[in-house]
């Protein structure tokens, strides 16, 4: 299927390689022997940094050759280089195998002490002087080593002076860097590795143009001319498919190549050493030596002001619909975790087994993510991370200018002048301190039930879910609940409140430290806003409702409300599931953005004498205005008088 190796991959203009090894195995004799192409008479102990013509090799990517001296006193120099090198070449003498023993006993754990995470080829040196009396094979020597250390990714023996394979170990060590093992294949279990499979996978649903899951005669030659810019000869469809069917029967049917046919041809490739062909076709499609989607594949930066968000627009929205019934095989109306993870079987991942979307949404009864469920989950990773949101939707099939997918929000304090807000994603941050009932709530909104085993909240949880309007689009809601010990750190940053529409602070109402500790941080958070200009509407949560009040604290609580001007303390009892409305009260706060923005006492301070100064200005101003008409009138009297007289 292919036959063009000349795709050089993103390792850069230049691959680095380093040489080490013992003292005495040959290590400049092979680099000189390499750059002249003869056997050197007078060679240094240390060669300078050595440069390969860039023709040497097909891919026509110059390489650099670094040699080291292994003396003790050299050491930092050695340590310095290995961290910087592309590939590794490591050598030990052919006729002195204590050299060998070396490599397993001191280099390799060396070079995984030092976190050196590059291609190891091992070199034999000075073949020509190994005796009759050492008749074990290379093959024989370095397997054990092999398979303790993955990192070497081959062997070969060569002659300085007999200018043996010289060529082919940096031949090797360079194609160990343009076309590296480790992201395609797992050497220990010899199969691809998960992420390979995955982007091999989208590659042909973009191959098969009529979705009939076969790569037909006429597919693959379109895929053969767009990798490697050469049509497919009939004779040599036939001849892949062929090669296929054989060794796997399910790899061909009557459409054309499918897909395990398609997977099991690029293992074929890496096991015969062909990794060009694979990475070929990875960097075709735009991914790099990771297997992501290459930057110039993904949108720029998403330009905006800290008090802006990214949501999804109508268009990302409808596809995402689209795809959830798609994937939705059993049609119940929901994805169960196989459904999910074949609709991210494109993608490197799955984005939602890890942190912060763990157990963020309601699930349904059988575990399932509904209609609701899923979008609320796009809706939260838009808003948290939003290029990671677009690069995932073209894993999955978005096929639209990936800027469509998104838009930026109006800023938070031009949507405070006007009253209102135009956004479709709010989120909320959940104050309080420790066992005040701040989970419990985030429990409640995602319809978890009510536990009463207490578990403490060390880092920052999310939780989302749409709520309904009476009238009006639907609203997505996050809630992010923020640690007792987290505060402090999160105000210590002037843009903290830059991302939040609503501020949630919820005490237990049978507890008075509860309380105080509240609006302690009412007070902070209030005061943080006044200094940054990102004020937010707040609302006080009385939670615990069921459990007997210190009326001291309802009297307290009332008072500082109404001081504050924002409103009275909401009660509700998450264990009795009497949550007094509290989602759509905060949908309503965020979409009045200008209303429950509490003022403390030090700003109305300053709102006190700013109007003191307006009224002594215009006390001013108006006697200024008297003394200019009395001087006015008086000037126009004694005109007059002067002349009648």
């Amino acid at each position: 299927m292919a036959r063009d190796s000349s795709a050089s991959g993103p390792a850069g203009n230049a691959v680095r390689i380093v040489v080490a090894g013992d003292d005495q195995t040959g290590k400049s004799s092979l680099i000189v022997s390499a750059a002249m192409e003869n056997f050197p008479t007078n060679v240094p102990p240390v060669l300078p940094p050595t440069r390969l013509p860039e023709d040497l090799y097909p891919d026509r990517v110059a390489v650099t050759i670094i040699d080291t001296s292994s003396s003790p006193e050299n050491r930092s120099r050695l340590v310095e280089e290995l961290k910087k090198a592309d590939a590794i070449v490591l050598t030990y003498a052919c006729n002195r195998p204590e050299t060998c023993q070396r490599l397993s006993d001191y280099w390799l754990p060396e070079l995984r002490r030092l976190e050196a995470r590059v291609p190891v080829i091992v070199v034999g040196c000075m073949l020509d002087k190994r005796g009759n009396e050492e008749p074990n094979s290379l093959e024989e020597v370095m397997t054990p080593i092999m398979q303790e250390f993955r990192e070497i990714e081959t062997c070969i023996e060569c002659s300085a002076l007999n200018h043996i394979q010289i060529p082919e170990v940096f031949f090797y060590a360079q194609k160990a860097v343009l076309y590296p093992t480790a992201p395609l294949f797992d050497q220990e279990q010899q199969v691809l590795k998960p992420r390979c499979v995955r982007a091999l996978k989208r590659i042909f649903i973009l191959c098969d143009h009529d979705r009939d899951g076969a790569l037909s005669d006429g597919e693959l030659n379109d895929f053969q001319v767009k990798c490697f810019n050469a049509p497919l000869q009939p004779s040599e469809i036939v001849g892949v498919k062929r090669v296929v069917e054989e060794k796997l029967q399910e790899g061909v049917d009557e459409r054309g190549l499918t897909l395990r046919g398609f997977l099991f041809l690029h293992a074929l490739f890496i096991e015969k050493g062909r990794l060009e062909t694979t990475w070929t076709v990875l960097r075709k499609f735009g991914y790099n030596n990771e297997i992501r989607l290459h930057d110039d594949q993904l949108p720029p930066p998403i330009k905006r002001y800290p008090d802006q968000s990214v949501e999804l627009t109508t268009d990302a929205l409808e596809f995402l619909k689209k795809i959830f019934f798609t994937y939705d095989v059993d049609c119940d109306g929901a994805l169960r975790y196989a459904e999910l993870e074949d609709l991210f079987s494109t993608a490197p991942e799955n984005p939602w087994n890890e942190a912060p979307y763990v157990d963020t949404v309601e699930k349904t009864a059988l575990g399932g993510l509904s209609l609701d469920g899923f979008l609320s989950l796009w809706a939260l990773m838009t808003l948290l991370d939003p290029i990671r949101s677009v690069e995932t939707l073209i894993y999955i099939g978005y096929g639209h200018d990936p800027l469509s997918a998104v838009s930026v929000t109006r800023r938070r304090r031009t949507d405070r002048k006007k009253n209102q807000t135009e956004r479709s994603v709010y989120q909320c941050f959940v104050f309080g301190p420790k066992e005040a009932g701040k989970s419990a709530l985030l429990n409640a909104f995602v319809g978890w039930p009510f536990s009463e085993e207490y578990v403490s909240t060390t880092a920052d949880r999310y939780a989302v879910n749409i709520i309904d309007q009476p009238t009006g689009p639907k609203k997505f809601l996050v809630l992010r609940e923020i640690p007792e010990e987290g505060v402090k750190e999160l105000l210590s940053k002037k843009e903290a409140l830059a991302a939040c529409d609503v501020a949630l602070f919820v005490h237990d109402s049978s507890r008075l430290p509860s309380w105080e500790k509240a609006t302690e941080m009412l007070v902070d958070v209030a005061s943080h806003g006044e200094a940054t200009g990102y004020e937010v509407p707040c609302l006080i949560v009385a939670a615990k409702d069921d459990l007997d009040h210190y009326l001291t604290q309802i009297q307290d609580s009332t008072r500082v409300s109404q001081d504050m001007g924002i409103e009275p303390p909401i009660p509700l009892s998450t264990m009795l599931g009497d949550l007094s409305n509290i989602f759509h009260r905060i949908v309503r706060a965020a979409e009045q953005p200008h209303l429950s923005i509490p003022e403390t006492s030090a700003a109305k301070t300053r709102k006190h004498y700013y109007r003191l100064i307006n009224r002594s200005l215009v006390c001013v101003s108006v006697g200024a205005g008297v003394v200019a008409v009395g001087l006015a009138a008086y000037r126009t009297y004694a005109a007059r008088k002067a002349s009648s007289s």
